[in-house]
């Protein structure tokens, strides 16, 4: 089967990243997150994209259920970003110890609480490079009251935050290891066990994922040029090329959440590469045949 892929929005990131689908306004939210760092909002029934510049890094968002804004992975955390006032306010530092840790991805469970990552690196704005430092980062669940939980730790790179279809399993992913992992997931209680491995796949390493309703697992490869599709036992399912070299994350979206979002960066290409791959730190969109599911909001 063939899947065309078209950019839906040339927003020209060097880091485009934490696509996440606002069902209840009908946008798709994502950020560009080295500074100058920025917020996008994009409204495809207006065609009309929305950019905020923002105070520091900013990794993923998701919606708060009260209506008046945004949850926010931040380099110093996590924070809030208010719609009507268009302002980052900042809620919490969950690594104080470590002043150099900053939150990635995150996503939100069927409880509303959030669950991010943390990672240490000097991230260079101009894309030149990161330094990580191995295993500095931790695995959070953070409660609509701000109740903060550890969940995991020595992770170098955390990426991957989405739920299976009945809750009953969290998938997250340390980067560097090349893995993504599977937990068991209590969703009363809010806590993982049984971490195993879920997926691996030869090309680039695994970014940000989303799950689809039948419960298989798309994960964006950087470096690697493509998207997969693992059905739920892991297993490859489809293999969906695109035309840059780093996809970050995806997210379904649209009236019928049949569209699939892709980001994408162009951080660390050449000239001659970024003249090969033009859209690169575009979002990309296709429609691959399924649904997919709309995120909770936080609270």
């Amino acid at each position: 089967m063939s899947i065309s892929v078209s950019t839906a929005v040339a927003s020209h990131d060097l880091l485009g990243e934490g696509a996440f689908w606002d069902a209840r306004r009908q946008q798709l939210w994502w950020v560009d997150v080295p500074q100058p760092a920025r917020l996008h909002c994009y409204d495809p029934a207006s065609g009309v994209t929305d950019t905020y510049p923002m105070p520091q890094m900013v990794m993923s968002v998701r919606a708060r259920r009260d209506g008046s804004g945004l949850i926010v992975a931040t380099h110093s955390g996590v924070s809030s970003f208010d719609f009507a006032s268009k302002q980052l306010t900042h809620l919490l530092d969950p690594d104080p110890a470590k002043p150099y840790n900053r939150s990635n991805d995150g996503g939100t469970d069927a409880r509303g609480r959030f669950w991010f990552g943390t990672m240490q690196n000097n991230l260079q704005p101009n894309g030149a490079g990161m330094d990580l430092l191995e295993g500095a980062g931790t695995l959070y669940r953070l409660d609509p009251d701000l109740t903060l939980t550890a969940h995991d730790t020595g992770i170098w790179i955390s990426n991957t935050v989405c739920w299976s279809p009945d809750n009953r399993t969290m998938y997250f992913c340390d980067t560097a290891s090349g893995v993504i992992s599977a937990y068991d997931f209590d969703l009363d209680d809010g806590v993982v066990s049984n971490k195993r491995p879920f997926a691996k796949f030869d090309r680039g390493v695994p970014d940000g994922s989303t799950v689809d309703a039948e419960g298989c697992l798309w994960n964006a490869r950087w470096d690697g040029n493509c998207v997969v599709r693992f059905n739920p036992r892991g297993e490859v399912d489809l293999v969906l090329e695109v035309p840059v070299a780093k996809p970050t994350s995806c997210a379904f979206g649209g009236p019928d959440l049949g569209d699939l979002y892709i980001t994408t960066a162009s951080y660390g290409a050449t000239e001659a590469e970024l003249a090969a791959a033009p859209e690169s730190g575009n979002v990309l969109v296709c429609r691959p045949g399924v649904q997919g599911l709309a995120a909770p909001e936080f609270g």
